[in-house]
């Protein structure tokens, strides 16, 4: 069924009427009032249009899915999009697919893009390319993105209003939280996690029916358990990274995102303060969710074998989760550690622009210090 947050819609609603000194204010109001209100309802009539026009969705299963969790900044886009080149194995949504969560919408673009092949030369597609390069281009030192990039499949959420999307347009995590999931009341966690699997249901049907699907999402870590209750022969994937390296980089690129849409420090203060917290919890989450589910088919991903040798952490990985490679796909994941290995960031940030010190991060994780053997600030005073 076809589900929209309307406690969420007033709260953003409300904060951004309330924002009068912002400069973003008026779009986001008509955007809220007309645009919001109008999609959601062509997307409630795709949706119920979805089981008339394909009757196979009613039998199609989520067999065993795969969901990547960890902090932003961890290597979940890489271990996503090095698992996402299985593509016999895999589904997964890609960005562009994101914003359309009926099965009859997808399908009515995808044929769209057939006739401009074949009666346009590709005209529009060239267009959307160079669209696309300009919007993405500037942000790419950050996060790869593009339109034909599988991408966090928790956007598909903001169909329901139940997305990061308005939390990045508007700092206001400290009001509206989609990370701890089970402060929620069971029958809003279901509503939730019920349109969530609708989605992903869709999307099977889409790219053939029989496949896994494979899920990438740093705001589900704090939704383990939920995936767990929802789907139980799902297998889980967890990266970490040194909390050091990727909390002040997380909130250094959201940050950047907030002042880009015009918010002040003084605006977006209690929100940062809001994701500093959340940080803190996306370790310790997926680590107590697969604790309560011992059988959960899991694994770990270490940043530093990540980048060091994909192929290796791979190959690990799909062992855990018992899953067999094929040579095609191993090939391909050499190619990619022959061209990582000389990949750099160019995404600076300083810790000592934000509350959180390293001391406090380190106190607050040490168990996780001790377990991945992460650098120590004693070790460097040393």
């Amino acid at each position: 069924m076809m589900y929209f947050d309307l406690l969420y819609y007033r709260k953003v609603l409300a904060y951004t009427w309330k924002s009068k000194d912002w400069p973003g204010r008026i779009p986001t109001l008509l955007e809220l009032l007309i645009v919001v209100p109008l999609v959601a309802i062509i997307n409630t009539i795709f949706f119920y249009l979805d089981y008339l026009l394909f009757p196979s969705l009613w039998a199609v299963r989520i067999k065993k899915p795969v969901f990547i969790v960890g902090h932003a900044r961890s290597g979940t886009t890489l271990t996503h999009r090095l698992m996402a080149s299985d593509e016999e194995r895999f589904s997964y949504f890609l960005y562009w697919e994101l914003f359309f969560p009926s099965l009859t919408q997808k399908v009515i673009i995808r044929w769209l893009g057939v006739l401009d092949q074949r009666l346009l030369g590709g005209f529009i597609l060239g267009r959307l390319k160079v669209w696309d390069k300009k919007i993405f281009d500037p942000y790419r030192h950050m996060h790869d993105m593009s339109l034909w990039n599988p991408e966090e499949d928790q956007f598909v959420m903001s169909g329901a209003f139940v997305t990061q999307k308005w939390q990045l347009n508007i700092p206001m995590m400290h009001e509206i939280d989609i990370f701890h999931i089970d402060e929620l009341s069971p029958k809003r966690r279901k509503k939730w996690m019920n349109f969530y699997k609708a989605c992903i249901k869709r999307q099977l049907v889409f790219n053939g029916g029989n496949k896994t699907h494979l899920s990438k999402n740093p705001v589900m870590s704090g939704w383990v358990s939920a995936l767990l209750e929802t789907f139980p022969d799902a297998r889980i994937v967890v990266n970490v990274r040194d909390p050091i390296q990727c909390i002040p980089s997380t909130l250094k690129l959201v940050e950047t995102v907030w002042q880009m849409n015009k918010w002040k420090k003084h605006q977006y203060g209690p929100a940062l303060q809001a994701l500093t917290e959340i940080s803190f919890d996306t370790f310790s989450f997926p680590q107590k969710a697969l604790l309560d589910k011992p059988d959960t088919p899991n694994f770990t991903v270490d940043y530093r074998h990540l980048v060091n040798e994909p192929s290796s952490t791979i190959q690990a990985l799909y062992k855990a989760l018992r899953m067999t490679m094929c040579d095609a796909h191993y090939k391909h994941l050499l190619e990619v550690e022959s061209r990582e290995k000389n990949h750099k960031t160019h995404f600076v940030y300083n810790i000592d622009d934000y509350e959180i010190s390293p001391n406090e991060i380190e106190s607050r994780l040490l168990s996780f210090y001790k377990k991945y053997d992460w650098p120590r600030l004693s070790d460097v005073s040393h």
